[in-house]
């Protein structure tokens, strides 16, 4: 997982503040004088994983389209308890993290985990927890894995679960997909293990 970051734009006080407790956060605290240099780290390494604090609600940054709203935190009623600060960073930093987990693209479908939902633009269909597991297992491999690797490191056994239990779960999760995508493909079967 990514470490989260506040980003802290034309507010030198607040960034002083928290620059001198960072030791405490499990955050990255940055701080930029100008926005636009700001938008331009954004665009250069296509980053996130942060959270924008402003102090002016007419703040040229919340009209840029390139920054979700959902990550800014803007401060205009000041003071402000510190405990209540890191309040509401904290929220913001949960729900991005619920929105981030919540949501992954594998081939042409999307998958999301908290709903245990896989869809394409025309179906969604339920899956199990299982077959969630498998599906993120295979998806964070590059070469085909043998029942015995998936046995081992998704069911977490090492002898006492039956090879037959593996191939009767990737069967199923198989038949599902091609019953409601028409997918032979999304897991293929190769003589050494399967692959995504």
């Amino acid at each position: 997982m990514f470490k989260q970051s506040v980003t802290i734009i034309d507010f030198p006080e607040l960034y002083n503040v928290l620059y001198e407790l960072k030791h405490l956060f499990e955050f990255n605290i940055y701080n930029y004088k100008y926005y636009k240099d700001f938008l331009s780290e954004v665009e250069l390494n296509n980053t996130n994983n942060f959270i924008i604090i402003l102090k002016q609600k007419d703040h040229p940054l919340i009209k840029n389209n390139k920054i979700d709203k959902r990550t800014t935190l803007i401060f205009d009623n000041l003071p402000l308890k510190l405990e209540r600060l890191l309040d509401k960073i904290n929220i913001k930093f949960i729900k991005q993290k619920y929105q981030f987990q919540s949501k992954l693209s594998i081939n042409s479908y999307d998958l999301d985990l908290n709903a245990r939902i896989i869809s394409n633009n025309e179906v969604s269909i339920k899956l199990t927890e299982k077959e969630i597991e498998i599906i993120l297992f295979l998806n964070n491999k590059k070469n085909a894995q043998s029942v015995l690797t998936l046995q081992n490191q998704v069911w977490g056994y090492s002898s006492k679960l039956e090879t037959h239990t593996v191939e009767t779960h990737i069967y199923r999760l198989r038949k599902k997909i091609k019953r409601y995508f028409k997918d032979e493909k999304f897991i293929t079967n190769f003589e050494n293990g399967y692959k995504i």
